[in-house]
């Protein structure tokens, strides 16, 4: 696997973690999402379908993004 390609699957699994944690803001609106106020009277629940499907897609993509990484990091200082 060359360098580039490597690259390009850091960033598209960069880019898939960003979305599943946006996604997985549930109940706020989208200023709350970005760092804006509300939502301060949520209450914890546990996680049932969709949300427990996208916090484990979400563990499974940042576990292969560092997996990619240490990758990366080791094929650059054997050059």
């Amino acid at each position: 696997m060359s360098s580039n390609q490597l690259n390009i699957i850091q960033i598209v699994l960069a880019i898939i973690v960003i979305i599943l944690i946006i996604l997985q803001s549930n109940g706020a609106s989208l200023s709350a999402t970005f760092g804006g106020a509300g939502g301060g009277g949520e209450s914890f629940r546990s996680r049932r379908g969709l949300q427990k499907f996208l916090l484990y897609a979400t563990i499974i993509v940042v576990i292969l993004f560092v997996s990619s990484t240490i990758i990366s990091l080791i094929l650059a200082k054997g050059s």
